[in-house]
């Protein structure tokens, strides 16, 4: 069974015209909760309309375009992504993977063909980082990991999650309600947002495991001074003590980056008070980036992260005030049965392949706990990714949504209904 049917000037016309949905000042930028996000759904759910796709917004949050299967099986075969963006993070991270499903189900329309299950394909609310301190909202709502603490956060301007969900037409109170148990295989087709693939000339990766992600707040806490009259032997220098930190933390990880399991943690963000150019820093605040793909790996880099912190602080007279887990997922393992399906479809379509695991985290590690969940990587120019140079070929991604297009199909047509197995 092939690939045939995808039209990749329509899905790459439908990703462009997605993508000039942007805040002007800074392409390209759609930010979960903004008004450009929320007009880039209603341009999402217009073209599912045209697909005769019946729309709806769940109770977390998240775009739903539902195409009914010939059969009336239970259980649905689910594709999706995200469309918010980093700030001026690029026009293909996440929005990629919806537009692809877009494009299966037209190419379905196209060939007067219908799966025998259901076919849903889903925009997940706010997959990157956002206002309120939480990736993966939709994803979360939808595999039960968003609970009454989450809904709670607030961001600057003192607007809680809770109230964020019901601007965007989801159902807070609900939200429970948004827990899936029907869902036969989760596919996701995504941008490598690495350089492995470019570099050795693959034309899709199959994703096997995607790293867990514990973000940690640390917080360096010292005294305010003069910069011109303090002597340095008396400075408690928090921002001192910060980047003595960030330096151990570099170095560690240098000692380990060729072994197993994957770790690599980031210093991404640093705010340091009072930020004057005479004022000696009193205090310091970081957000580390720890990732993963082993669970015993992220628990123990936790704690000599707080140690590393601690050691900064004491040789620098300062203290180490905070050091807490912002948010937290788990590695996810893909399922198996469905990746094997994503490198027969490539194999068919005489596409080169190699298995890869995904440092960054996606939607589909949060599926993963209600579902079979698979992810098709493919290339990004120069590896870049999260910034306005991202940018992957027509013919890439069209390659890429072909092997998703036939993998869905295999997987409709060989799966036993009532498991959900191939």
């Amino acid at each position: 069974m092939g690939g045939g049917g995808i039209d990749e000037s329509r899905c790459w016309g439908w990703l462009m015209q997605l993508a000039e949905l942007t805040d002007p000042e800074q392409p390209w930028t759609r930010r979960a909760f903004s008004e450009r996000h929320a007009q880039g759904r209603q341009w999402l759910a217009g073209r599912m309309r045209e697909l005769g796709l019946l729309t709806s917004i769940d109770a977390a949050g998240n775009l739903i375009g539902r195409l009914p299967g010939s059969e009336p099986l239970p259980r649905t075969i689910m594709i999706g992504s995200h469309s918010d963006t980093v700030a001026g993070g690029g026009r293909f991270d996440g929005i990629a993977g919806v537009i692809a499903g877009l494009e299966v189900a037209a190419a379905l329309q196209d060939g007067a063909a219908r799966l025998r299950h259901t076919l849903e394909i889903v925009d997940f609310l706010a997959e990157e980082p956002n206002e309120f301190g939480l990736s993966c909202i939709g994803s979360r709502g939808m595999s039960g990991a968003l609970d009454e603490d989450m809904l709670k956060r607030t961001n600057a301007a003192g607007v809680s999650l809770r109230e964020g969900l019901t601007a965007v037409g989801a159902s807070p109170a609900q939200h429970k309600a948004a827990v899936r148990g029907d869902i036969a295989a989760f596919f996701e087709l995504h941008i490598e947002q690495g350089p492995v693939l470019e570099q050795e000339r693959r034309d899709v990766g199959i994703v096997t495991h995607i790293v867990g992600i514990r973000r940690l707040a640390v917080t360096f806490a010292g005294q305010a001074a003069h910069a011109g009259t303090t002597p340095l032997g008396l400075r408690q220098d928090a921002l001192l003590a910060a980047a003595r930190f960030a330096i151990d933390l570099r170095q560690q990880l240098e000692e380990v980056r060729e072994s197993q399991p994957f770790v690599i943690a980031t210093v991404g963000e640093i705010h340091i008070a009072p930020n004057a150019p005479n004022v000696v820093p009193g205090e310091a605040k970081l957000t580390v980036d720890l990732r993963s793909d082993d669970s015993a790996a992220l628990g123990a880099w936790t704690d000599r992260i707080r140690a590393l912190a601690q050691d900064a602080a004491a040789a620098n007279k300062v203290r180490m005030s905070e050091c807490r887990v912002l948010s937290a997922s788990e590695p996810a393992t893909c399922a198996p049965a469905l990746a094997a399906q994503l490198r027969a479809a490539a194999r068919e379509l005489g596409l080169e392949q190699r298995d890869i695991v995904s440092g960054a985290g996606h939607d589909a590690a949060f599926l993963a706990r209600v579902a079979p969940a698979a992810m098709i990587f493919v290339p990004s120019r120069d590896g870049l990714s999260h910034c306005a140079q991202e940018w992957t070929a027509p013919a890439a991604l069209g390659k890429g949504v072909a092997a998703l297009f036939s993998a869905v199909r295999r997987f409709d047509a060989q799966s036993d209904p009532a498991s959900g197995e191939a």
